[in-house]
């Protein structure tokens, strides 16, 4: 293709050269009698011209010039062979009834008497000397892109039909046998762009190998995936559920929203397995899972307790915060934080996924872009707000601060199973002694709305400093009052400052 680029280039410049020389050409002066100003003299592209009328039995005469832009037919002046007033001609000042005497032209002799000296180029010859060469490497130009085009959608189509097959996209640098997944995107991103380049990912994509499911929701299911040795996660969306996959995937490569608490975005891709359309989203593996699953297999200390709550704190502060400037990020809210929604990374820390619900604000307009989607949050993390309908989705601090409510919610799971002096709490969900299951949306506003219920905070937890920080945390995070809620960013401030003070008395 980037030799068709540079053909389609030297073509434009060609035609712009052949132009130019066209305008010079066709720049005739003439007689005008109207031109006081200049001589009476006036310049044209297109004919010189002399019309005549009969005033009191005398012949009288005008004198102009003809511009392309009057011509009609556009090709060619109809008037200039079949008006008997009107002569004209294409040589300089040959419309000066002293040079030249006004007759009835015919086409037939339009270059012939209208242009004696042959210094001149008819416009059909102009026309054709520009038409027919461009039209030659067009048609070669379409050629070879039309083959380009049909032989990669060919190739495109059978691997769809073969999901085992892989594509490579040729000699592509970043795809070397040898570098990671983490390099690779390094390489592409510098850290902080918009994801990799849409043809890498879908030769990734191409290339995974699905080993075991790890996990099952509305959307669909989650695998574990191997590419080149390496693990990666699959999400795997039902056709049903196209909008949510897609709306993910253009948030994961919003540019600037890599970073170390958002789950690392690899690709998306389409997939044709033969019977329906597979919509794959992959990520990053981490092989502790979920919070929620974590959470129900392991106990934490007070210093791994602060380290987790700190790492969603910067995840959700980075996801909130607005990044000015060309290569700026746009706020954006979760709408759906969660347990579920949050993986725990081999060093204790936490990235948050699932993405398909979020909005993001655009600065300019002060707009939220709403996804359209027709599923809603987990009704047990929904804030008062939302549950009664009061919040104002035309604001977008509003969605932050829902976002905030859940984050209260999160800590108090954590805090659950902190483990101090070998006293420790069972994992349970919030409200999970007030409401089923699965509860509705009119049983959540009850208990939350309503008798504005929160979950129970231990005694016991007054008297670790760490605990009491994190209860006075989610106490300020779930106020009924969503403007009265702290922000991810003050959370994070408080957590770290806390950390960094524990760390001296070390």
């Amino acid at each position: 293709m980037g030799g068709i680029s540079r053909t389609v280039l030297f073509i434009s410049s060609c035609i712009i050269c052949l132009s130019q020389n066209i305008v010079e050409v066709w720049s005739l002066k003439c007689k005008c009698d109207l031109c006081k100003d200049k001589n009476y003299t006036c310049e044209t592209d297109g004919y010189c011209y002399t019309s005549t009328y009969l005033k009191n039995g005398v012949i009288h005469f005008n004198y102009r010039c003809l511009d392309r832009k009057q011509f009609f037919p556009p090709e060619d002046h109809r008037g200039c062979y079949t008006d008997p007033s009107i002569s004209c001609c294409k040589v300089d000042f040959c419309n000066d009834k002293k040079k030249f005497r006004p007759t009835v032209i015919s086409f037939s002799n339009l270059t012939s008497s209208a242009n004696p000296t042959g210094s001149y180029l008819t416009t059909i010859e102009i026309a054709a000397s520009i038409a027919v060469p461009t039209l030659i490497i067009c048609l070669i130009i379409g050629a070879v892109y039309f083959y380009h085009t049909s032989t990669r959608r060919r190739g495109m189509h059978h691997h769809l039909r073969h999901a085992d097959d892989s594509i490579e996209a040729p000699d592509h640098p970043i795809l070397n046998k040898g570098v990671s997944l983490k390099h690779m995107i390094e390489l592409t991103t510098s850290g902080s762009g918009s994801g990799l380049p849409l043809l890498v990912q879908r030769s990734i994509a191409r290339q995974i190998q699905l080993v075991e499911i790890i996990g099952q929701g509305r959307f669909g299911e989650v695998w574990r995936g191997r590419w080149r040795g390496e693990n990666v996660a699959v999400k795997i969306f039902s056709s049903r559920e196209e909008r949510s996959w897609f709306r993910e995937a253009e948030i994961y490569q919003t540019v600037m929203l890599r970073h170390d608490n958002i789950l690392g975005f690899i690709a998306a891709d389409n997939k044709d397995n033969g019977t329906w359309t597979q919509l794959w989203l992959i990520t990053d593996y981490h092989e502790h899972g979920s919070l929620f699953d974590f959470l129900g297999r392991n106990t934490l200390d007070t210093s791994g307790m602060i380290h987790m709550a700190l790492s969603i704190a910067t995840g959700l502060a980075h996801l909130h915060m607005d990044i000015m400037g060309t290569q700026g990020k746009p706020a954006i809210a979760h709408r759906d934080l969660k347990s579920k929604n949050i993986l725990v990374k081999s060093n204790g820390t936490c990235a948050i996924g699932d993405l398909g619900l979020a909005v993001r604000h655009d600065v300019t307009t002060d707009t939220v872009d709403i996804p359209l989607n027709n599923r809603v949050g987990t009704k047990r993390y929904m804030a008062p707000e939302v549950l009664d309908e009061t919040m104002n989705i035309d604001q977008f601090d509003s969605f932050k601060r829902a976002d905030v409510y859940a984050l209260g919610l999160i800590f108090w799971e954590i805090s659950r199973r902190c483990n101090v002096g070998g006293i420790f709490d069972e994992y349970q969900l919030p409200f999970y002694d007030a409401v089923p299951s699965d509860p509705t949306i009119e049983e959540m506003r009850r208990v939350v709305c309503v008798d504005k219920q929160r979950p129970s905070i231990p005694n016991r937890w007054q008297s670790c400093e760490a605990l009491h920080i994190m209860s006075k945390l989610m106490k300020e995070c779930w106020y009924h009052n969503a403007t009265a809620r702290l922000t991810a960013l003050r959370i994070k401030k408080t957590l770290s400052n806390f950390r960094a003070s524990e760390e001296l008395k070390m």
